[in-house]
């Protein structure tokens, strides 16, 4: 890791990752409203993973990796499902209350949204791992979907504008 630290205490890593995730941050807030829940994910899913530099395949491994040595085993398809679930609303509840028109309470000011959002992928990449989905070649097939169906229809949108 660089040793250089800013006047903040970051390292240079950190500052950029930090500058990162409020941009994404930022850009999630925009766009909650012109994308579907699968939209937010496959966003949430994609830079999550720049952020790592590293590949969701690679990801996935990692994660069956960590499974077999420390999980023993999956969970069954649909607790995990209902875990997934639960950790979505997490992330809602610090979105909404963050970023919306909601207050924060106390106790939440110190909740990690990356965190959160880690945990959101976790349980997702275990259900592909345990239902035998690649998660790259599907995030790939859907923006190649997404960008054949709106390829214009999002810069035509007044709204957004």
């Amino acid at each position: 890791m660089n040793k250089s630290y800013s006047a903040a205490g970051l390292s240079n890593f950190e500052a950029q990752r930090a500058k990162k995730l409020s941009f994404e941050a930022q850009r999630a807030k925009k766009c909650l409203l012109s994308y579907s829940a699968a939209g937010l994910l496959s966003l949430l899913v994609t830079n999550l993973l720049a952020l790592y530099k590293m590949t969701i395949q690679e990801a996935q491994a990692k994660i069956d990796q960590w499974i077999q040595e420390y999980g023993v085993r999956y969970f069954d398809e649909m607790t995990n499902m209902a875990i997934l679930v639960e950790e979505v609303g997490e992330v809602a509840r610090i979105m909404s209350r963050r970023y919306g028109e909601q207050s924060e309470k106390e106790s939440d000011k110190n909740k990690d949204l990356g965190d959160e959002m880690a945990d959101v992928l976790f349980v997702l990449m275990c259900m592909a791992n345990q239902t035998g989905v690649d998660l790259e070649k599907a995030l790939e097939k859907n923006l190649e979907k997404k960008t054949n169906r709106d390829h214009s229809r999002h810069k035509e949108n007044d709204k957004l504008n």
